[in-house]
This record gives C-alpha cells, structure tokens and sequence, in this order.
C-alpha cells in the first residue's frame, strides 16, 4: 500500500511542473509588456524610466526560462513574492482568504451531503413514487438554477423582505449568521449534482447479484442496505464528493463575489482586476496544487471503499 501512494505522488511530479509553467505563464498571456501594464496611470502613459527599473527590479529583462527558474526556486522554498497593490506577501494574503475559504467549505459540504446521500437513497428505494419525483425536481432545479441567480434571490428573501440574516461579509471573524447564506447556496447546487449520483448508483448496486443474494438468505432490508448496497453504492460518490470538495475549497469566485466572502474566490476576481500578476500567479497555483492534492486523497480512498482495489494495489 505504501508503495502504492508513493508511486501516486511521484505521478504527481510532471502535473505540478506542468501546473508551476501555467501559472508562470499567466503574467505574459495578457497582451503588452507586464511592467508597462502594472505602471501604466489612471490619465494613461507610463513614464520610460520607472518602467525599466520596474523590469529591472523585478527581473522582467532576463530571459524567459532564467525568471521562471528563479520563481520555480522561491515557489519550492515557500516564497510567492509580494503583491503589487497592498505589498503584501502573497503567501499570507493567500493562507488569510483560505482560511475564511476552508470554513465556508467545510460548511457547505456538510450541507450537500446531510442533503443528497439520504435524498438520494430515499429516492432509490422508492422509485417511481412521488417522493422519487421530487428528488429528481430538486436535483433539476439546483443544476439548472446559477450560483449567481441563486445568490441575489437568497439576498432579496432572507435579507431584504425578511431581514433575519446578513445580506454578506464576514462578520465578526466569521459569524455564523453571515455563513448561513453562501453556505446554503452552494451547498444545495452541490447536493444536486452528488443526489443524481447517489440514486442511480443506489439503484444500479440494487440490481447486482449478491443484493438477492443477500435478501435470499433472509438479510433484513436493513443489513442489505446498510451493510451490503450503502458501501458498494458510495464508490462513485466519494469521487463525486471529492471533486465538489475540491471545488469548493478551491473557493467560488462568484458565490464569494456575491456575498462579498474574503475567501480565495474573491481574492482570485480582485487580482484579476487590479492585474496583480504575483497574487494572481500565487493564487492559481496554490489553487490546482489543491485540487490535484484532494484528487489523489480521494483516489486513495478507494482502497478503503472497495476491498478489491485493494487486492489489486496489493498484488
């Protein structure tokens, strides 16, 4: 098993090489010189001097492969740079904004799956009923409906007519009171995507040999489900899950944007915006390492779920 996740992450390596030239890459995306931009003023014109001790100072007169060398080697040694607007490091305004990023994910996981696992257990077990029905109208609804639409229409119900919850911000480091609102919005369009999937992978595992088999030997309907189809089922939705996590950790740019969240979301839109290319680059690399980070715990969980992954890693 060791040997298994050590195999993983060193497959791991060319995706984060390839992740760290991305990320680098961004900065001379964007058409014209990156100094001229940065130094440009609100009246227009950048003065020709300034700009080229700007390039100087911040290594934009040496060759391409030698700057990302340069930033490749104070990436490894945890140095993201400084952050053109607030001169901040960008290392600290990206653990601060993931730590407000965490707890709305945290929450609005916990929303989706205290939602969609028993919904769409239910639905599977009383298929073609009317309870099955309106799983499937809340799952439609929540995939069609977008974050941003839902956002406003929370704000406008629970802000502006009823006026019992915060309309956004953060609060007193957090308060649960301005949780409530982002967390229910993206905590309910991510329940709809993982109840389709617990349903039809319910219903497909309900169809398997050893589930008759089981109710065969005179199994309660409890045991079958609990013990024999629960655990089967839950494969496809643990990768599932684990996909929504890592999107939600990853921070929703718009939700945050809409509720006005300090998370990485927002920071990666303000960046965006005040063409801050260390934070943007910062950013958007701490962000795939993330996501690529959830996918190979999730992939490794697999080896719990089904004990025949784990013959096979074993053999």
């Amino acid at each position: 098993m060791l040997t298994h996740i050590l195999r993983k992450i060193v497959f791991m390596a060319p995706v984060f090489l390839f992740i760290s030239i991305v990320s680098f890459s961004l900065i001379y995306v964007t058409p014209g010189d990156p100094a001229e931009i940065i130094l440009t003023s609100s009246s227009g014109g950048a003065d020709p001097a300034a700009v080229e001790e700007f390039r100087i100072k911040e290594g934009f007169d040496k060759p391409l492969y030698v700057q990302y060398l340069n930033w490749l080697g104070d990436v490894l040694h945890g140095e993201l740079g400084y952050s053109y607007m607030s001169e901040r490091p960008v290392s600290e305004a990206i653990l601060q904004a993931f730590s407000a990023t965490l707890k709305l994910a945290i929450a609005s996981f916990l929303v989706s799956l205290v939602i969609s696992i028993p919904a769409g257990i239910l639905a599977a077990l009383k298929r073609d009923t009317w309870i099955d029905d309106l799983s499937r109208l809340f799952a439609l609804l929540g995939v069609s409906m977008p974050n941003f639409w839902q956002g406003y229409l929370m704000i406008l119900v629970f802000a502006v007519f009823l006026r019992i919850l915060p309309a956004g911000g953060f609060g007193e480091n957090g308060d649960f009171l301005h949780l409530i609102l982002p967390m229910l919005t993206l905590g309910t369009s991510s329940a709809a995507i993982t109840m389709r999937l617990t349903r039809s992978s319910f219903l497909e595992v309900l169809q398997e040999d050893y589930i008759y088999a089981a109710r065969a030997k005179g199994l309660s309907e409890k045991v079958v489900i609990g013990k024999h189809a629960l655990k089967n089922a839950m494969i496809p939705v643990i990768t599932m899950a684990g996909l929504n996590f890592g999107y939600l950790l990853n921070g929703s740019a718009v939700v945050e944007t809409v509720f006005a969240w300090p998370g990485l979301g927002n920071l990666i839109v303000n960046s965006i915006y005040n063409r801050d290319y260390p934070m943007i680059q910062g950013t958007l690399l701490f962000v795939a390492v993330l996501f690529v980070t959830i996918n190979l715990l999730v992939d490794l969980s697999y080896s719990y779920l089904d004990p025949r992954i784990r013959d096979e890693i074993q053999d």
